[in-house]
């Protein structure tokens, strides 16, 4: 495959795979290039990474981006569903010596250097790809199966760049990273909605009494708010569970983890705000309490 596949002109031509691989150096570059530009949030996290892990950050965060854009920017299930068989391919190459795209060639050191399993990383694929097939969750435990894929191995990279295995902590980082999932899904009701995905458990909308048609018409009735307080207070209760992980890492991940803790539990914060009604009104983070959540971050850094 080269670089004019027809099938990548779904996505950015960046993204293509090239015929021939980048000099490390370039692909090192890439990476930085596209964490920097794409995550407004990714490039402060990363003032307080040791230096000596920032480049490894940028390999995984670039994966992942790029990932994530395959399953939910094309606008084209089967195309879609194509781009990311095509990805794993190269994620297969990648682990066997042989990849072309700059993205798997800087992750192939990283992978080397800190022994990340395939899986963690094929796991996020079978998130993209279920986005593609399935749009409503029956019941919640169905939805955490979900998370277990979408959320869950992005803590695992992580804790593997900082150099922690044991399953303690990666159950831990579960509990967080299925919490920033179930905020995000609380906070994106409708425009998921308009992508055709509905996240909350439908077992939940019954129990509330609230239709699709009432999300699709974005009315906050009684039911919906109801509903969408049980659903905080839920995702506090994840959040909660989590909470020891800081203090079992270094100062440094500590130091992220409570940054983006923070983070998730300001965006349910943002819910209570309008009242739960968050249909047809995305609830979101001020940048005096982003700046407020940063400074706190720094301020522990040094003391």
């Amino acid at each position: 495959m080269s670089v004019s596949s027809p099938i990548w002109s779904h996505v950015p031509a960046e993204y293509a795979i090239p015929s021939q691989p980048p000099s490390m150096q370039d692909a090192y570059a890439y990476c930085e290039r596209l964490a920097r530009s794409h995550y407004e949030n990714f490039s402060v996290a990363t003032w307080f990474l040791p230096k000596r892990l920032r480049q490894h950050f940028y390999n995984v965060y670039a994966y992942c981006r790029i990932s994530d854009d395959l399953g939910d920017e094309t606008g084209n299930r089967e195309a879609s569903l194509q781009l990311l068989d095509e990805w794993e391919s190269e994620l297969n190459a990648c682990y066997a010596g042989q990849p072309r795209h700059p993205v798997f060639v800087a992750l192939a050191g990283t992978v080397r250097e800190f022994d990340i399993p395939k899986q963690t990383f094929a796991d996020l694929l079978t998130a993209f790809r279920q986005d593609q097939k399935i749009t409503r969750y029956e019941t919640f435990n169905d939805l955490l199966d979900y998370c277990h894929y979408s959320a869950n191995p992005v803590g695992h990279l992580v804790l593997y760049l900082c150099g922690y295995r044991d399953s303690d902590r990666q159950q831990l980082s579960d509990y967080t990273c299925t919490a920033l999932q179930l905020a995000n899904f609380w906070q994106d009701v409708s425009a998921d909605y308009e992508k055709g995905r509905i996240y909350l458990p439908l077992e939940d909308l019954r129990r509330y009494g609230v239709s699709e048609q009432d999300i699709a018409s974005k009315n906050n009735n009684a039911g919906f708010l109801e509903m969408m307080r049980f659903e905080v207070q839920r995702a506090r209760e994840w959040f909660h569970r989590g909470f020891p992980l800081a203090s079992q890492v270094s100062r440094e991940l500590a130091i992220d983890i409570e940054l983006f803790s923070r983070g998730g539990q300001q965006i349910l914060n943002a819910i209570e705000r309008q009242g739960y009604a968050v249909l047809g009104r995305r609830p979101v983070i001020s940048k005096s309490r982003k700046l407020a959540l940063v400074a706190r971050a720094a301020l522990n850094k040094f003391v």
